[in-house]
């Protein structure tokens, strides 16, 4: 990434903003470890290691970010580096969870943990901090990352062109006596060849394979008229993520599956339609489970129909009965109802952006069956 789109992504006013945020909370003190919330504040991808990395951010005062001395060169050379934040490394023999304490003010009582923080090190800030509460950081978080910037979208937006690109030459893997894990290598590869950092997930779901919607690679051989699933997504170098669903078959598919595979297509377009500012998420849930209940498939759809999108495969908000928080512009989300009867399955997901006023899709190769051969 340039300089330019790096600032962009991850502008320094993120820090005061989570400052803010934790005044708000009656927070004393945000510490946020290596995993998507460090990232998204500082720009860091740090790596997780048994070493504390440990960015802090107090209600009051200047924020400083702990490293190990061994990573200092890495957080220097990192966005971080070009924030207002002070590095601050420690040494083997000395003890980080202390030195975060003794920066902190006497008699804190509030503190929020990354929720992504190993359970050993909330272990030992507890023990360095004896008096404070813990709490997850997540339910601050979550309001910021939530509706996503310009920058956020155009990055999330390149991630969903890279994925449809692969979508496109998904057929011509798809031959009679592959196995679904050799079609998934080939996918795998194709993933990073088309932009992405990272292969986060490759799902090959052949036959009744298709019907369990997390199926993992087998060797199961692919045969003519069995539809098949392929759900990918990966990491882009900007640590945005792509992650979209579409469905293939050697030959002509049963008829059965044509008739439901038409009341899906039905059902992803009332819930893309039902995206706009003030809606709710259980109400775009709703519109692809009525669709799909109506033609007496109601049972064959079980899971919600969306999760948020971002710097993480799954975050808020989530697409799904009970959550009446109102959709804003900015927040993307994935849109996957599903039909599985059993002798097969089929699931259409695109990642969408609710908009000023509706939504962007920001998948848009085919949703037709494809057939290949």
């Amino acid at each position: 990434m340039g300089t330019d789109v790096t600032t962009r992504l991850y502008p320094r006013e993120r820090l005061g903003r989570v400052q803010q945020a934790a005044g708000r909370a009656g927070l004393d003190a945000v510490l946020l470890t290596p995993g998507p919330d460090l990232r998204y504040v500082t720009g860091y991808d740090a790596k997780q290691l048994e070493r504390l990395t440990c960015l802090v951010v107090p209600a009051s005062g200047d924020p400083f970010l702990v490293v190990p001395r061994l990573e200092l060169p890495a957080a220097q050379a990192s966005p971080a580096g070009g924030l207002d934040v002070e590095l601050v490394p420690w040494d083997e023999t000395d003890d980080p969870y202390a030195l975060v304490a003794s920066r902190l003010p006497r008699g804190i009582g509030r503190v929020a943990l990354a929720d992504r923080m190993w359970a050993v090190m909330a272990l030992r800030f507890r023990a360095a901090l004896p008096g404070a509460e813990q709490v997850p950081a997540g339910d601050v978080m979550r309001e910021l990352r939530m509706r996503k910037s310009a920058a956020e979208v155009e990055a999330l937006r390149e991630a969903g062109e890279a994925i449809d690109r692969v979508h496109r030459r998904v057929p011509e893997l798809l031959k009679p006596g592959r196995t679904e894990r050799e079609v998934g290598r080939d996918i795998a590869d194709l993933i990073l060849a088309e932009g992405h950092a990272t292969v986060e997930f490759v799902i090959v779901g052949s036959g009744p394979n298709g019907a369990n919607p997390h199926a993992e690679l087998s060797d199961r051989v692919i045969r003519p008229g069995e539809p098949i699933v392929v759900d990918i997504g990966g990491a882009m170098p900007s640590g945005y993520c792509s992650d979209a669903t579409r469905n293939y078959c050697i030959g002509a598919p049963p008829e059965d599956y044509l008739a439901y595979y038409r009341v899906l297509q039905e059902a992803q377009q009332a819930a893309c339609d039902a995206v706009r500012p003030g809606a709710t998420p259980e109400a775009v849930d709703a519109a692809a489970r009525d669709v799909i209940a109506a033609a007496g498939h109601g049972e064959h759809f079980f899971h919600r129909t969306g999760h948020g999108i971002g710097l993480e495969g799954h975050e808020d908000p989530y697409i799904v009965a009970g959550n009446t928080e109102p959709l804003q512009p900015g927040m993307a989300f994935s849109v996957e109802p599903g039909i599985y009867p059993g002798p097969h399955g089929a699931r259409i997901e695109d990642i969408v952006v609710c908009t000023d006023d509706g939504y962007e899709r920001l998948n848009n190769v085919t949703r037709d069956l494809v057939v290949v051969g």
